[in-house]
């Protein structure tokens, strides 16, 4: 719905907002008029997260070394060329700054108006710099990422007063293959970075680049299966495939377990759904890079007493799997080791839990993982990645994350996350109702 309140109340409410920071008295918050509900709410996480509004400046995550090895190998660096076209090279022009951030708010490019750049110094709006709204509180990088939905950020609505004098709109950035969360693309300077169409421009950047992505990625999936790709960089094709590794990279190998009793391998741009055997397989392989005997794997895989000739027998079919997407993936042996890194998106939400980003981790997760499957490993991962995500939410999330879990197959009859979403809703919230009819329901089946 489009905000009808005019700019200058909107920050006078926010200035007024403040005040009530300053008093220590941030309850107050939730009833200052004008302020809108999204940055209230906003501003309660980031109080939650301890972030202090009166830092003068983010701080530096990443060096130098640090940031050009990492974001070279980011999967964001294959889109570069699009958002430099569409958005860095018209805003040298028209006084704008233009960040792209990785999928926990760091940002990794900043380029803009060289003058506009300077003044951002002194906040620390950098590459390399923590922008996440568990470090800085609301901004537009971080708030995009915790919310996974585009969003403007107007002067005072920023939670740390240095940022005051600035507005930002954000969009994130999802995997055009696995729809997980690869980081954020900002517009950042004045009242022009929050008019009504810099936000369906970052959009519009966005799709374009998902779209590029995309493209680029069957394309270079055609050459591999056609040879073309090996006889043009025989150098590149023998060396094992790494996470993002080389220079151009347009890849993250993959593997897709949440909510899904098979798992979908995603691998040099080629995408196929595994049997339920190979993707307990490769998920546990995955999660034990440096390799596992087959006894290991067998006890990991199998409940009771594990066949070490029947394990070899899949790992016969399963190595002709990965021979027709990609030869230089074909797990070794002796221990069974994956010579790419395969991404599972549970270490990718677990990843986000170790860094305080719950709302991210939540986005990611989709359900439980390889749910119907009994292997011991895989019980063992499922219980983790499910267990720390719902002791996080409950630690720090809003009424409305705790909802979103309440939602998942696996908490269907968890009290204890909807009593705690029921004591942080509002009183006279509609989705009360809802919580304390699931409340009854369980009840009366649980006699809870």
């Amino acid at each position: 719905m489009k905000n009808l309140t005019p700019p200058g109340a909107l920050q006078r409410s926010a200035l007024a907002a403040h005040e009530s920071l300053d008093v220590g008295a941030f309850a107050e918050v939730r009833e200052v008029p004008g302020l809108r509900s999204l940055i209230r709410e906003s501003w309660l996480r980031s109080a939650g997260f301890k972030a202090n509004p009166d830092n003068p400046a983010a701080p530096l995550a990443l060096d130098r070394d640090e940031l050009e090895d990492y974001r070279n190998r980011h999967p964001l660096a294959a889109i570069m060329p699009v958002i430099t076209r569409l958005l860095v090279q018209p805003s040298h022009d028209s006084g704008l700054l233009v960040a792209v951030g990785d999928e926990v708010g760091r940002l990794l490019w900043v380029d803009g108006d060289p003058a506009l750049q300077r003044r951002a110094e002194g906040m620390m709006f950098v590459a390399g710099a923590d922008w996440s709204e568990a470090t800085v509180g609301t901004s537009a990088p971080g708030t995009a990422l915790a919310l996974g939905r585009g969003i403007q950020i107007s002067g005072a609505e920023h939670y740390q007063r240095a940022v005051h004098p600035w507005s930002c709109t954000a969009v994130p950035f999802h995997d055009p293959d696995s729809g997980a969360v690869l980081g954020v693309v900002d517009i950042t300077g004045t009242d022009t970075a929050v008019a009504p169409h810099t936000l369906s421009l970052v959009e519009a950047t966005v799709a374009a680049a998902q779209a590029q992505l995309r493209v680029e990625r069957l394309q270079r999936a055609a050459e591999l299966a056609s040879g073309h790709a090996r006889r043009r960089a025989p150098a590149t094709a023998a060396a094992p495939h790494r996470t993002g590794a080389g220079e151009g990279s347009l890849y993250r190998d993959s593997l897709q377990l949440l909510g899904r009793d098979q798992a979908l391998l995603s691998l040099d741009g080629r995408t196929v759904v595994l049997s339920a055997r190979h993707s307990e397989i490769l998920a546990l392989l995955s999660i034990h890079p440096a390799g596992l005997s087959a006894d290991e794997l067998s006890s990991l895989l199998y409940p009771g007493e594990g066949s070490t000739i029947t394990l070899r027998a899949e790992m016969v079919r399963l190595r002709k799997v990965l021979q027709q997407l990609n030869p230089d993936a074909v797990p070794g042996s002796r221990p069974y080791r994956l010579p790419v890194d395969l991404v599972p998106d549970s270490s990718q939400v677990l990843s986000c839990l170790q860094r305080g980003a719950h709302r991210i981790a939540l986005e990611i997760y989709r359900g439980a993982v390889l749910p119907r499957s009994e292997a011991p490993g895989i019980v063992e991962l499922r219980d983790k990645v499910s267990g720390l995500l719902r002791e996080a939410i409950l630690t720090d999330g809003s009424a409305e994350s705790m909802l979103k879990f309440a939602a998942l197959p696996e908490a269907r009859d968890d009290v204890g996350i909807r009593r705690a979403a029921l004591r942080l809703l509002p009183p006279r919230s509609p989705k009360r109702a809802a919580v304390v009819a699931e409340l009854e329901r369980l009840e009366a089946e649980l006699g809870t």
